[in-house]
């Protein structure tokens, strides 16, 4: 199928999947921080576990600046993390101004590659070295696309895909998106195989709808192609947002790498 076809080739890259780090990170924020320090960061330096995951004290400090090119010169002489370096003096030193445990010649691996993947998406493919993050960057026609899918994508939602691979071929993909049900956030999980039918989807982090995680929808995702989950259907309304979230993030996966 084409999908095995361009997780191949996305794998085939691997040779240079060393060179190719500073590109795979979290697409539109990334490429502000790149803008204002010369390199891309990886998608700890906002995130707790990796792109699509809670945001940490730096990622919080610069959503509340505005997510800009501008809120990153707006946060720079704050110290995020409460290591005693400012948040400039950290990206300028590459090291991480979201973890307290780096700082200026003391930077950690928080660029290598390992680095770059969540454990709860290592988990899901246990046995697993290696790993090639890939940006999910959004083109006007595949937001149209998305639409026509009955999928509601825009920028915002642009992330990196988590592409396992052994013996030099990809065996699946992992994705972490946010879900919103009455304006609160929580963050879901989701895995497919190499042909990009749905294994699993799980919450990863629902401190603010805690009820989700009782949330019997998510079995009903499994053995679906990430493209055609079906709409919800039935009067649950946290079920709904959650599909809809799994929905999005499936059309999110083909768009990109069926166009990849």
């Amino acid at each position: 199928m084409r999908f095995c076809r361009t997780l191949v080739a996305a794998a085939l890259s691997l040779a240079t999947v060393g060179a190719m780090v500073a590109a795979h990170a979290t697409p539109v924020n990334a490429r502000y921080y790149k803008q204002q320090y010369g390199y891309m960061p990886s998608c700890n330096a906002c995130h707790l576990d990796g792109g699509g995951s809670s945001l940490n004290a730096y990622g919080k400090a610069f959503k509340e600046a505005g997510k800009n090119l501008a809120a990153l010169e707006k946060v720079a002489a704050a110290d995020s993390d409460g290591d005693g370096a400012t948040n400039a003096a950290e990206a300028q030193a590459k090291s991480n101004p979201g973890d307290k445990t780096s700082m200026p010649g003391k930077a950690g691996n928080w660029l290598d590659v390992a680095a770059l993947i969540p454990k709860e998406a290592q988990s899901l493919f246990p046995g697993v070295k290696t790993w090639q993050p890939r940006d999910a960057i959004l083109t006007p026609a595949d937001i149209a696309a998305a639409k026509g899918m009955g999928a509601t994508l825009s920028a915002a939602d642009e992330n990196t895909i988590y592409i396992p691979v052994e013996n030099q071929y990809p065996v699946g993909t992992a994705l972490i998106f946010a879900a919103t049900h009455q304006g609160k956030t929580f963050y879901l999980l989701m895995a497919t195989d190499k042909q990009l039918k749905i294994t699993k989807v799980e919450v990863l982090n629902a401190s603010q709808v805690p009820e989700a995680k009782k949330s019997a929808v998510f079995g009903k995702f499994v053995g679906v192609a990430a493209q055609s989950v079906p709409l919800a259907t039935g009067g649950n309304a946290l079920d709904a947002s959650i599909t809809q979230a799994v929905k999005n993030a499936g059309v999110l996966l083909y768009v990109r790498l069926k166009g990849a």
